[in-house]
């Protein structure tokens, strides 16, 4: 039997039929759930995006923590899903460039020392971060001197920041923002320590032209103003669209 190469592509991408999103919900600039449990935001809005131009049924799987939705999509429990780029996930995962990105920043207390980002990296500072976060990735390839604590998942990162009495909590500088807001006594540092590439992935041993397909798919949505729009529709700050990245 002859089956078109569009077939094959939706083959490519959902081999069971059903196109299968990761969503993690330990961003909140990208993803959330409302009062009865159901995802929503950005990375949904993509999601769908994609199950409609392929014509597939869609699937969200969701997670929350970062290395879980990772995990998920390069053992291939999931299609595709959203992620910070970084070398260690790129062992397993193609990524597409970026669509959106995010700043990345500390919090400390408000009698801390600390002022600037650049006195963060020091013997006896301990920075609590979400386990397998983008941002765990980074600090743990660019701290020298300070000591890595792990929460179980980002949006946890605060809370046990406070329980240990910690002096540095790293995350995504929106959710900082609302901890701050949540928690007395905290103060994020100026400025930010990082800009994190959040891109669409699927694992690697899917097709070339999956790959391909993605890539123009991620700058579709960018160039046409669908990320914006999506963006200002869930009322996210902390964020903007990457620049369009020539194929």
């Amino acid at each position: 039997m002859n089956r078109s190469p569009f077939f094959m592509l939706k083959t490519e991408f959902a081999p069971t039929g059903t196109l299968r999103a990761a969503i993690n919900l330990g961003n909140p600039i990208l993803a959330n759930a409302d009062a009865n449990g159901q995802p929503y935001g950005v990375s949904i809005d993509l999601a769908t995006e994609l199950a409609k131009r392929l014509g597939l049924p869609l699937k969200l799987v969701v997670f929350d923590a970062a290395g879980k939705s990772v995990d998920a999509v390069t053992n291939g429990v999931a299609d595709f899903g959203f992620f910070a780029i970084d070398p260690v996930r790129g062992q397993g995962i193609a990524f597409t460039a970026p669509y959106v990105l995010i700043e990345g920043s500390y919090l400390v207390s408000k009698d801390s020392p600390l002022t600037r980002n650049d006195e963060v990296d020091a013997s006896g500072t301990r920075i609590a971060v979400g386990k397998g976060s983008a941002y765990d990735l980074y600090l743990t390839r660019e701290i020298k001197h300070a000591q890595i604590l792990r929460a179980p998942t980002s949006p946890t990162t605060v809370d046990f920041f406070v329980s240990e009495n910690l002096e540095v909590a790293a995350g995504v500088k929106q959710q900082l923002e609302m901890d701050a807001q949540r928690l007395p006594n905290l103060r994020l540092l100026p400025g930010r320590f990082m800009v994190i590439e959040q891109a669409m992935g699927l694992p690697k041993t899917r097709s070339t032209e999956a790959q391909a397909y993605l890539k123009h798919f991620v700058e579709d949505v960018k160039v046409s103003g669908f990320v914006a729009q999506s963006l200002a529709r869930h009322n996210i700050g902390g964020a903007a669209v990457a620049p369009a990245h020539s194929l």
